[in-house]
């Protein structure tokens, strides 16, 4: 079997080459395994997952998770738990939050793998050799074309991440559009089988900022129980206010800006253009306000 390899680089241009495990290549690289995941996909079986990782039947889990990511527990609130997903969506300490406060500077709302794409004409994107349409994301709402020649950034996040994430600048967010769907893996190697973000359940929600103009901020679920909690319906927030939280099962936020709205860092741009995905940090800066407007 073929293992799925791909390249995250962080802020300082060092490259990570990951591989993904043996269970996601045979799930996703296997005719039989392709068959079991439209099994998993299922909501009974998507609601058994959540009723046993909500339970304390699942507390065995998180010493294992903990030293396996090397995750940090000194950086979050507490440290004992109820159940894994109580574990999995564990509030770090305000003073660990490093949220950049200039109003000029478009922040990261999660960590996350970071790739961005500029829409173009026909509304069309690429990641990892697939494409899709802007249009398929907002299940065909007609705003997708004030988006035309802005950005769209994809924020991916893995098991081992933070899974809250923040409002990115100051202002005011219309209720919440939430799209029905087939939960899969929001892993790379995924892409190659399925139209991921046409299949998975996903939210959207227009955010009227404050600096950068209307922003489309998309949550999508991912394998399993891939939940999306956002906080609020309508509501007026402000930068690094919590916006939300996923559960567990690896998500992905995907930012739509508008064209000369904002200029994202060349790093990130020319990451993308590699194909290399970068690594960036809840409130840390990823762009600045356009001089164009």
């Amino acid at each position: 079997m073929n293992f799925m390899l791909y390249v995250t680089r962080d802020r300082d241009g060092k490259d990570s080459i990951i591989k993904e495990s043996s269970t996601v290549n045979f799930l996703y690289g296997t005719v039989v395994g392709r068959a079991l995941i439209k099994l998993f996909s299922c909501p009974f079986f998507s609601k058994l997952v959540g009723l046993f990782l909500d339970s304390s039947l699942s507390k065995f889990m998180i010493k294992r998770f903990v030293k396996k990511n090397n995750i940090d527990m000194s950086l979050y609130e507490k440290d004992k738990f109820n159940s894994f997903n109580n574990f999995f969506t564990r509030k770090m300490k305000k003073e660990n939050l490093n949220i950049n406060i200039d109003s000029n500077v478009f922040i990261a709302p999660c960590n996350a793998k970071l790739t961005c794409y500029e829409i173009d004409e026909k509304s069309l994107f690429r990641i990892k050799n697939s494409y899709y349409s802007v249009s398929d994301l907002l299940d065909g709402n007609p705003i997708y074309k004030d988006y035309v020649g802005g950005y769209m950034l994809v924020f991916r996040l893995c098991a081992d991440d933070y899974h809250r994430y923040i409002y990115m600048d100051d202002g005011v967010k219309e209720k919440n559009v939430f799209i029905p769907g087939v939960l899969n893996t929001v892993r790379p190697i995924a892409f190659e089988h399925f139209d991921i973000f046409k299949r998975n359940s996903r939210e959207y929600t227009i955010l009227h900022t404050q600096h950068f103009g209307d922003v489309v901020q998309i949550e999508v679920g991912a394998l399993l129980v891939g939940k999306i909690s956002n906080l609020h319906q309508e509501h007026e927030f402000k930068r690094g206010e919590e916006k939300g939280m996923f559960e567990f099962g690896g998500s992905t936020i995907v930012v739509l800006v508008k064209k000369d709205v904002v200029e994202i860092d060349s790093d990130i741009i020319e990451n993308s253009m590699e194909e290399a995905e970068t690594l960036v940090t809840i409130g840390s800066q990823i762009g600045k306000k356009s001089l164009k407007k």
